[in-house]
């Protein structure tokens, strides 16, 4: 441990390894509210999914690669590289002139972000003792549920247009608000974050790190948004499967053939004699499965808030404030409690067992359901989460000596993210396919025909008409009234065929509402059956997981440098 350094000193680090966490976790949440103002800008609705994709790609591919460098070169240069390239890439996000220039820039963004988080959990293992990481962990975890709380409100507060110091913010804000605090987390992590010594002996597995990357970068195509990603050879014949049957089978080769180049190199990205630890392997599937049930189930809550209880994107976000809330709760005093008794397995089985009844529960949400139901549902929700996140990745810290402790904890990081990724793809298709499979052919409905036919008919009907579509027509239907009595009110109708006009309009509107929201929340029962079984098949194989007490002293103290 760094036993050379004051308190005072490592809490001002935590400080700036929070707000850099802060920044990352708050990109992923504040950019949802800007999306539609983007495509507008850029007439480009077409690249929406890329804005997001680009930014995960090169996220996801850099959290290895970024844990193993801090091993081999230190953490505080790899933290500060990371703090540099994500505060750059939100300036020139920023900046942007073109669709295709901003997402150059989400892409160059994700490395910083994935170089951050690779190494905000790692150094706590340096500042810390295992039994002293708790509290810590959960300070962390804290930080996540105040940035998925501040993300949806701040962005739809600067996107709305706003007068800061002479000023009208717009989505660009949601970008540039970063810089500021990129720039003074940097400065504090250079001034106070001393550097590790490691190995003076370095060799790096180049070849390691591009399989991998090919392979996650394989994987997280296939998965996400593969349409608009390779929309150019859709357009040219190529069909969507046969370009998603490469990608698997591209992952499938550069997945073993990564496998084979890690058992021969000598500092390998991801060293396969970490899977030979009972509790890291454990650990490793546990947050896959993890990532994939919480984040895919929790995320569809607030489009059930847009869809069934009519609230716009500020307001979906904070009817998830009881999650926040019970998130927040069970961090930090789950970390304080794990502080003082070292020992953890009690309470990832606590977390998920509660986690899992709660997303069991919101199966009986309905579109009658009083928003008391959804509220207390995810306030135990967010206390299992709480209380079993941030455990993970201690316990893995607790199984490994301070040299690998960076390409461990990163490990842990990108089972998460892949989880959450693949999970997020693989759910949104039952949602989507589970809508359309209950209500027929979209262009048949007579609403969508009506709107179809009305020269205020917004540019997405006039191509196919997909399950996406009608959730954004179903949330949209207070401005589509309003311009449809507005034009009914303007023709040469007279007064009672234009009152019978928009009656029918009316009847119309409401009755397509009403099948949209029933087949949305059917289809939604089916995610939350999905992600509370994979939570309990979690669950079952946490109960396996050692036991083991948490050290109070660092296995192998690094000097300082």
């Amino acid at each position: 441990m760094l036993h050379h350094i004051s308190t005072r000193q490592k809490v001002i680090v935590m400080l700036a390894v929070m707000s850099g966490m802060f920044l990352v976790a708050l990109d992923q949440t504040i950019i949802a509210t800007a999306l539609a103002a983007i495509t507008t800008e850029f007439n480009s609705f077409s690249s929406l999914g890329f804005v997001v994709t680009a930014y995960l790609l090169t996220s996801t591919v850099s959290v290895p690669l970024a844990g193993k460098l801090s091993d081999m070169y230190g953490r505080r240069p790899i933290l500060i590289g990371g703090v540099i390239v994500f505060t750059l890439g939100s300036l020139l996000s920023g900046m942007a002139t073109s669709m295709d220039w901003l997402i150059a820039a989400r892409a160059f963004q994700g490395i910083g972000g994935g170089m951050i988080m690779a190494n905000a959990f790692t150094i706590i293992g340096d500042l810390f003792s295992p039994r002293e990481r708790g509290r810590w962990q959960g300070f962390i975890g804290a930080v996540f549920g105040i940035s998925s709380v501040v993300g949806p409100l701040l962005g739809g507060w600067l996107t709305d247009g706003q007068h800061i110091f002479g000023l009208v913010t717009d989505w660009r804000w949601n970008f540039l608000i970063n810089v500021p605090i990129g720039i003074i987390a940097g400065l504090v992590i250079a001034r106070f974050t001393p550097q590790i010594k490691h190995d003076s002996v370095h060799k790096p597995d180049y070849l390691g790190a591009a399989l991998i990357a090919v392979a996650l970068s394989s994987l997280i195509l296939a998965v996400d948004n593969t349409e608009v990603v390779f929309s150019g050879l859709i357009d040219n014949g190529i069909s969507l499967g046969a370009i998603q049957g490469t990608l698997w089978a591209l992952f499938a080769i550069t997945t073993a053939a990564f496998i084979a180049v890690e058992r021969r190199a000598k500092q390998p990205i991801l060293s396969l004699k970490y899977f030979a630890n009972k509790t890291f392997t454990m650990m490793s599937i546990i947050t896959l499965l993890f990532g994939a049930a919480f984040l895919g189930a929790i995320l569809y809550l607030t489009q059930f808030n847009q869809q069934v209880f009519g609230a716009d994107a500020t307001n979906a976000g904070l009817m998830l404030l009881p999650m926040m809330a019970g998130m927040m709760l069970a961090s930090i005093s789950t970390g304080q409690i794990i502080a003082r008794l070292g020992r953890y397995k009690p309470f990832i089985i606590a977390g998920f067992t509660l986690a899992t009844a709660s997303i069991a529960s919101l199966t009986l949400l309905t579109p009658e359901s009083p928003y008391l139901h959804e509220a207390i549902s995810m306030f135990f929700a967010g206390l299992g989460m709480g209380m079993a996140m941030p455990v993970l990745t201690l316990a893995v810290q607790n199984e490994f000596e301070q040299k690998d402790l960076g390409a461990a904890t990163s490990s842990v990081q990108l089972f998460r993210g892949l989880g959450s990724t693949v999970g997020t793809a693989i759910l949104s298709g039952v949602l989507t396919t589970g809508i359309i499979a209950a209500i027929g052919t979209p262009s048949e409905l007579p609403y969508v025909k009506t709107l179809q036919q009305s020269p205020q008919s917004s540019a997405f009907l006039s191509g196919d008409i997909d399950a996406d579509t009608l959730l954004q027509i179903n949330t949209q239907s207070d401005s589509i009234l309003e311009q449809a009595t507005t034009s009914i009110k303007s023709s040469q109708l007279p007064a009672p065929a234009q009152d019978a006009a928009i009656e029918s309009f009316t009847s119309e509107q409401n009755e397509f509402s009403g099948e949209v929201v029933d087949a949305f929340t059917d289809s939604l029962h089916h995610i939350f059956i999905i992600s509370a079984s994979l939570m309990t098949v979690a669950l079952l194989i946490a109960l396996w997981i050692p036991n083991r007490e948490l050290k109070s002293h660092g296995p192998s103290d690094p000097g300082i440098a």
